[in-house]
């Protein structure tokens, strides 16, 4: 928890994270997810998990470069977003993995738009608005001792 609240206050704050903190999140949260699943399953989930979003980021990629004619990195999205996107990518099985990255998605989009004038910046803080969805999304199931993601 304490990896995402610094990814959060960072990426908010100054639109930049230390890259040492993507691996140590990546590692922590792989250490959970093989703690539900057999290692041979778990990797599989996490090489489908990275294909996925192999495939968004190379649809963004062209959208940005060809249609919009503007450069993708670090203009259109960030290597944090990009490293965070992979890091969730190896954190949770295949379901849970689609069902958290939408959604944090539009929840960073929602967050984005309800705070927009209070933005000095033009740009969104992807990484650090997913991270807090991701420590809410934790807290709940920690604090209402929902189901865990890990049994999708």
């Amino acid at each position: 928890m304490s990896c995402l609240l610094l990814i959060a206050l960072q990426d908010i704050k100054e639109r930049a994270v230390y890259w040492f903190l993507f691996p140590i999140l990546g590692i922590c949260l792989a250490i959970m997810g093989m703690q539900y699943h057999l290692w041979e399953q778990y990797f599989l989930y996490s090489v489908l998990n990275c294909c996925i979003v192999s495939i968004v980021l190379g649809i963004l990629y062209l959208y940005t470069s060809k249609l919009r004619k503007k450069r993708f990195l670090n203009h259109s999205l960030g290597l944090g977003d990009m490293l965070f996107f992979y890091v969730l990518a190896i954190g949770f099985p295949t379901i849970s993995f689609v069902i958290v990255f939408a959604f944090s998605l539009l929840f960073s989009l929602a967050i984005y738009l309800f705070f927009k004038k209070s933005f000095t910046l033009s740009t969104i803080p992807l990484a650090g608005f997913m991270a807090i969805f991701l420590m809410m999304l934790w807290g709940y199931t920690i604090f209402f001792d929902k189901p865990s993601l890990y049994f999708i």
